[in-house]
């Protein structure tokens, strides 16, 4: 009867034990063929880290392109293509635990193609371990794939000499490439490098110390991973927490939902509301579990605040001696991940912590040859390119530079129209002093810039021109249409004819005309004289859909007007006055 509370109170310390231990982010990566996935597969195995029907399930696999019993890569090779061509193509994780640490890897792509891949897996990590095949020493990808570490701000980088048991255990080829690699990572500044001579295919100085290279007495794989410090995401120590949510279940109680990104929050904190600029304390900090005296870097969240402030999703709240820079205009390293190349002054969508804004490339200062590590001018970015580029926001964002945090320095942009991400940003540094600099006040009129916007500066901005849609009154078509329109990145506007007098309309479209909107005029009773003043301002961008709509259902009308949106969008447009077919 006494074994059953000891049991518990034996498994209880277990959790605590397992819940107390450090956890370790790495990725691996190299050039193709290097031996990633065996060396991942090998490293799960010996550490005793996978389960007994996968390891019979790869023994029985009929794709097997190991000499060995066990072809180690297939444990983590798990798309149907990875397996039949014998690469990594996506990103796989895995995770697994030694007494000492728990560890989370991301294995990467090797082919420059997948470039995007290895920068996806390796944005959270602490560590890289970057294979090089002792054969064919460092390669291209070698260079690319240590840049991105170091741009990524990895701290601690491996290098793998892999494939020793090709090279016949010999130490003068582990010597020279270990030379090489730490003049790399000097030239790219990474903070901390080690080399490890391991055999991926034969288990050497992966957990167990080799036999075979009796020459090397540093750590092998798993005891480096096992031992390395592990470095803080941020060196910030001041309170940076992006408002994810607003948790509103009654009257009585109003928190805010998000994962602290910098510093400590404890109750009684004064915090200062980004960018409303007004400043209150901590009352409680809420989890489903209790109200907690601390809340912690990484740790999700719900601060109730003493006084009713105006605060919202994408808001920040920070400590009010330390903010972060409000920022308008910034530079930011970028990888381009899209297949499609960057279109500067092109309008994406930033989302930077929990706040999403329009963005503009404004230039490309420079783009990284990462063969040579060289910069070189760019007008354009491909995919996988890497460039510095200055970008501008229509809103601004509560930033510190990726140098000092990984929370608040690091953005994505969004193609708006497909809704697939274009690229990931690391920020350098705040521009809004120059651009102010620049821009001194002359006579009222900004000096530099003494020409008057002009209609294809409008079009780069917007990416449309404006143009004019007469519709009947009916509010869920205006509704249904606005919506449409706004959602595939139109700067669009209802205008209800009805509520204004003829004599306004022309006062009233032609700053909406100027500033470059997509106005949906909505009336019940359509005026000749409204009509030509419709027609004459936009001219050859007026659609007449009014005759047509009563023989088209909500969603053709809809459709037929978007695909009328997508002529100003592309800058073309063509004669449709009177009736839009």
């Amino acid at each position: 009867m006494l074994a059953v509370p000891f049991l518990g109170e034996r498994f209880d310390e277990f959790l605590d034990q397992e819940m107390g231990k450090e956890l370790l982010r790495f990725t691996t990566a190299g050039s193709v063929d290097d031996g990633k996935s065996t060396l991942i597969g090998r490293l799960l195995h010996d550490a005793k880290g996978v389960y007994e029907d996968q390891l019979a399930s790869v023994k029985k696999s009929r794709i097997n392109r190991s000499t060995g019993p066990i072809d180690f890569s297939l444990l983590t090779d798990g798309l149907r293509a990875e397996r039949e061509q014998g690469i990594t193509i996506d990103v796989a994780y895995r995770y697994f635990a030694t007494p000492r640490r728990k560890f989370i890897i991301a294995d990467t792509p090797g082919h420059e193609q997948y470039t995007r891949n290895m920068a996806t897996g390796a944005s959270t990590a602490n560590l890289a371990v970057i294979l090089v095949d002792a054969t064919k020493g460092l390669l291209p990808q070698t260079r690319r794939h240590s840049y991105i570490a170091s741009l990524l701000g990895i701290p601690n980088v491996i290098a793998a000499i892999n494939k020793m048991d090709l090279a016949g255990y010999r130490e003068d080829v582990f010597l020279r490439l270990q030379a090489d690699f730490l003049a790399l990572a000097k030239h790219l500044n990474i903070p901390a490098a080690q080399c490890i001579p391991i055999s991926a295919l034969e288990g050497d100085n992966i957990v167990a110390r080799s036999r075979n290279m009796p020459w090397y007495s540093g750590p092998t794989l798993l005891e480096h991973l096992e031992t390395v410090p592990i470095q803080p995401s941020s060196s910030i120590e001041a309170i940076r927490f992006p408002v994810q949510y607003v948790i509103r279940p009654d009257s009585t109680f109003r928190g805010f939902a998000g994962q602290v990104a910098g510093g400590a929050i404890q109750s009684g904190d004064r915090v200062t509301a980004l960018p409303s600029g007004q400043t209150t304390r901590v009352r409680s900090i809420v989890t489903y579990d209790g109200n907690l005296d601390t809340a912690v870097r990484s740790q999700s969240v719900t601060l109730e605040l003493e006084d009713e402030i105006d605060v919202s999703r994408g808001d920040m709240l920070v400590a009010p001696d330390a903010p972060p820079l409000v920022s308008r205009a910034f530079s930011a390293m970028v990888v381009w991940l899209y297949e499609k190349p960057l279109e500067l002054h092109r309008t994406y969508l930033a989302k930077h912590t929990t706040r999403q804004v329009k963005a503009r490339i404004a230039r490309i200062r420079n783009r990284v040859d990462v063969n040579t590590l060289t910069s070189e001018p760019a007008s354009g970015l491909e995919m996988n390119g890497i460039a510095l580029v200055d970008l501008e926001t229509s809103s601004p964002l509560f930033i510190d530079s990726y140098r000092r945090s990984r929370a608040t320095g690091s953005f994505i942009l969004v193609d708006p129209l497909s809704n697939a991400t274009v690229a990931a940003g690391m920020i350098d540094e705040d521009l809004s002093e120059r651009s102010a600099a620049r821009i001194s006040r002359k006579g009222g009129r900004l000096a530099g810039s003494p020409e008057a916007i002009n209609p294809q500066e409008r079009f780069k901005r917007h990416g449309h021109l404006p143009a004019v849609f007469l519709i009947s009154n009916h509010d869920f078509v205006a509704e249904s249409a606005e919506r449409a329109l706004f959602d595939e990145g139109f700067e669009t506007i209802v205008l209800d004819g009805d509520q204004i007098p003829s004599g306004s309309v022309a006062a009233l479209l032609h700053p909406l005309w100027s500033a470059g909107f997509v106005v949906l005029f909505v009336a019940g009773s359509i005026p000749i004289a409204t009509r030509r003043v419709l027609e004459m301002i936009a001219r050859d961008a007026f659609f007449d859909f009014v005759g047509s709509e009563p023989s088209l259902n909500r969603e053709e009308l809809e459709r037929r007007i978007l695909a009328r949106a997508e002529s100003v969008r592309l800058g073309r447009t063509s004669s449709t006055s009177g009736k839009a077919d």
